[in-house]
């Protein structure tokens, strides 16, 4: 399948790389996009941007609708601290909170475009359980990628809408070839 891309802020995804083993299903890829001069301005005045990746693994039906039968989510949080002058990167696998970070890893940086690498660059993502996909059977996975503006403070969420640079999403699809696992 080819990329869906929806985005203002040209955002690419390279080819997805999906492997699958005894473990389960596991996704890489790199997303590409440069950061909106506004969006770099609001983080350098201490305003954190969360990105969300999420991806469905979806059995095919000849009868009806795809059916999901996994679903994984990567919450990304970036803020840059000004009195240290480094960005701190928080990964979760449920939304990130102003009121607790709760279970999430989280790495500093020195500078921005390293930062950005690691909200860019996902590898080996694990999207599914071994038992959620059966061998001789027609899967497809749904890779998304997008700033999430719900997340920002109340007065930026008011100034973002309908502004172009603030929208940087994309949608990719491939077909998982499952056979036995390796």
């Amino acid at each position: 399948m080819a990329p869906a891309v929806r985005a203002d802020t040209p955002v690419e995804t390279d080819a997805l790389r999906l492997e699958r083993n005894d473990e389960g299903v596991f996704l890489s890829t790199n997303v590409m996009f440069d950061l909106p001069a506004i969006v770099e301005d609001a983080l350098l005045k201490g305003v954190p941007m969360h990105f969300v990746a999420e991806a469905s693994v979806l059995r095919g039906r000849w009868y009806w609708y795809d059916k999901e039968v996994a679903e994984a989510a990567r919450h990304m949080r970036l803020a840059y601290q000004p009195l240290t002058r480094r960005w701190r990167l928080n990964m979760a696998p449920g939304p990130i909170t102003n009121t607790g970070l709760g279970l999430s890893l989280g790495q500093s940086f020195d500078a921005l475009p390293d930062a950005l690498a690691a909200v860019q660059r996902i590898s080996r993502w694990k999207i599914a359980d071994a038992a959620d996909v059966e061998a001789d059977t027609q899967y497809n996975v749904e890779f998304r990628f997008r700033l999430d503006v719900s997340q920002l403070p109340r007065p930026f969420q008011i100034g973002v809408v309908g502004k172009a640079d603030w929208n940087i999403s994309v949608v990719r699809g491939q077909r998982l070839q499952v056979g036995t696992p390796r």
